[in-house]
């Protein structure tokens, strides 16, 4: 998939399932992970997508000047999308593979996005509301049916 394609719109469930996979391998917590990983085998997939939908919008941010673009911002996004390409063989190389994905969009997160005060806990948490909200905008519910509350902790 090239850069110019667009993605199909995640959905709710799928988003939900990845940036919980996130956050699980985040915490160290194998046995959620395993869970995750093991209900859904296109984890690997999933992760590159939410991260393709987070991290190329996130790096491609204007500069500072009165919205116009620094040289900074063009690095940061290219390493976004490098980051991003990247990933993708490694997701297509199968279900095995979710981990060290999981843990290298992560890393990227600490690393890039998330700033001196917070936690890598608090920007996946702020990047799973994100990916939850594009992913509920592009899959509303149908007409009738019951509201849901979506609790991210």
């Amino acid at each position: 998939m090239s850069d110019t394609t667009p993605l199909a719109p995640m959905t709710p469930h799928a988003a939900i399932s990845a940036f919980g996979y996130l956050r699980a391998v985040q915490a160290d917590d194998t046995g959620a992970a395993r869970e995750f990983a093991g209900a859904e085998p296109r984890t690997p997939e999933m992760l590159v997508d939410a991260a393709t939908r987070i991290v190329v919008p996130v790096t491609a941010l204007p500069g500072p000047a009165a919205g116009e673009p620094c040289e900074d911002t063009f690095a940061l996004e290219a390493l976004g999308r490098v980051f991003v390409t990247s990933l993708r063989p490694w997701a297509q190389a199968g279900p095995d593979t979710a981990e060290g994905i999981a843990r290298t969009v992560i890393d990227f997160a600490r690393q890039f996005l998330t700033k001196d005060h917070e936690d890598v806990t608090d920007t996946l948490r702020q990047l799973e509301a994100v990916g939850v909200s594009q992913a509920l905008d592009a899959h509303p519910a149908p007409d009738g049916a019951y509201p849901v509350r979506l609790s991210i902790a």
